[in-house]
């Protein structure tokens, strides 16, 4: 069943990430400018971010497996009308509903990993999902690069979608919302109880803390991979181009053999995953700060550094999913989830147009040779984000420390309870 939700997640990150190779082709396949051409980027976050609430609440009323149908069914529909589209508007409109799409896969996982698996266990098998979900990013890479060259993009493209037919039938021949039931269904999703849900979610300060752990540790890792880490070592750092994409290769790397080493310490430790967090987000600031006050220009072994620390950030984040489940109920557990997720990505989307802003700010005229100083002022933009998350971390966890009593949750945690 868990391999199956996370072939769906594989597959939807699949689908977000194909077209960061194909930004050639699709210049010339659409006529774009640069700017046209980062818009498909940013529109997919966007309506990602927006979707997070909405599909917690689905998922609630619904259950997990049909909302995991529905994002199958929108990113095999969009990638197929992406591959046939001719006009911008037409590719624009196909790459927003891959975004909903790819919004409606990730809540559903995390739902049935809290269904299907003792509760000592979770906190590992969100992190092992996380990190293989986004080794679909990876694996966009090389097949996308040589399909576009050998099959052009109608066929690429296609072929791509079509993998979303055999996907469907896995999940209606294997996947069950629990053990005991093959559908969950909530409560009717009226004005009055979507009010109150939410609003009782967002009350618990498990789930401001959760909240806050999300926006504070991811966006710094995102905005380096999104969009600025290519030019901030490339014209910031004085790195050749391969230098520069083997350091944000790293990123990855470090993504991938932190999330299971996280997860086993917060499975073993719940009480202090916010301590976790803190220490993960200072380290990111130092370090931060070391690449930034460094005369001229950091030595590679510093920037080696900030791309493990940075990318320490990404399974940091998901322990604000763990805050979600042990301070809601079931019932509500995919909506709290949902207000989380979209943390993150909010601030991802802040720093990515500031640091652009103040890049444009401080060099002259029209040019986009940015200097090393420009980067400088940009990549600070930083410290008001961090300053702000870090100050609600230690607001939201005393707060949450006074509710949440100590010994209960970590004897349930031992003895595989729910909490």
């Amino acid at each position: 069943m868990w391999a199956v939700a996370l072939t769906v997640y594989f597959v939807a990150v699949f689908h977000r990430s194909s077209l960061a190779v194909a930004g050639i082709a699709a210049t010339e396949r659409f006529d774009l400018s640069a700017a046209q051409l980062a818009t498909f980027t940013m529109l997919q976050l966007l309506v990602y971010a927006a979707m997070q609430v909405p599909v917690g609440l689905l998922v609630d009323r619904f259950g997990p497996k049909a909302v995991m149908l529905l994002g199958t069914v929108l990113l095999t529909g969009a990638q197929a009308g992406f591959a046939l589209a001719e006009s911008y508007p037409a590719a624009v409109a196909a790459r927003v509903v891959v975004g909903i799409g790819d919004a409606l896969t990730f809540i559903c996982v995390l739902r049935l990993v809290s269904r299907w698996f003792e509760p000592r266990r979770v906190p590992l098998i969100t992190q092992v999902t996380g990190t293989l979900g986004q080794a679909g990013a990876v694996a966009a890479a090389v097949p996308m690069t040589f399909a576009l060259r050998e099959f052009g993009w109608t066929g690429t493209y296609l072929a791509a979608a079509s993998v979303g037919i055999a996907l469907v039938a896995a999940l209606l021949l294997v996947v069950r919302d629990a053990p005991s039931q093959r559908r969950e269904v909530g409560a009717r999703l009226s004005l009055g109880v979507v009010r109150s849900s939410l609003a009782a979610s967002w009350a618990h300060p498990g789930t401001r803390l959760g909240f806050w752990m999300h926006f504070t540790s991811q966006f710094s890792a995102t905005t380096l991979s999104l969009l600025w880490g290519y030019p901030f070592l490339v014209q910031g750092e004085g790195l050749s181009e391969a230098t520069a994409g083997v350091l944000l290769t790293l990123i990855v790397v470090a993504i991938m053999y932190a999330g299971p080493l996280l997860g086993l310490l917060v499975g073993r430790h719940p009480w202090h995953r916010s301590s976790m967090v803190l220490v993960i987000v200072w380290s990111i600031v130092l370090v931060w700060t070391a690449v930034l006050a460094w005369p001229g220009q950091a030595p590679l072994w510093l920037l080696v550094l900030l791309t493990q620390v940075v990318g320490l950030g990404g399974p940091a984040s998901m322990i604000g999913f763990d805050m979600a489940r042990t301070s809601n109920p079931a019932e509500r557990l995919a909506s709290a989830t949902g207000i989380i997720n979209q943390a993150g990505f909010v601030a991802s989307l802040i720093l990515v147009v500031t640091v652009g802003l103040i890049l444009d700010w401080r060099t002259p005229g029209a040019s986009t040779d940015y200097s090393p100083e420009a980067f400088r002022w940009a990549m600070s933009a930083q410290y008001v984000l961090w300053a702000v998350g870090l100050l609600q971390i230690w607001r939201w966890r005393r707060r949450a420390r006074r509710v949440i009593d100590r010994s209960t949750l970590e004897a349930g945690v031992a003895n595989g309870q729910a909490t």
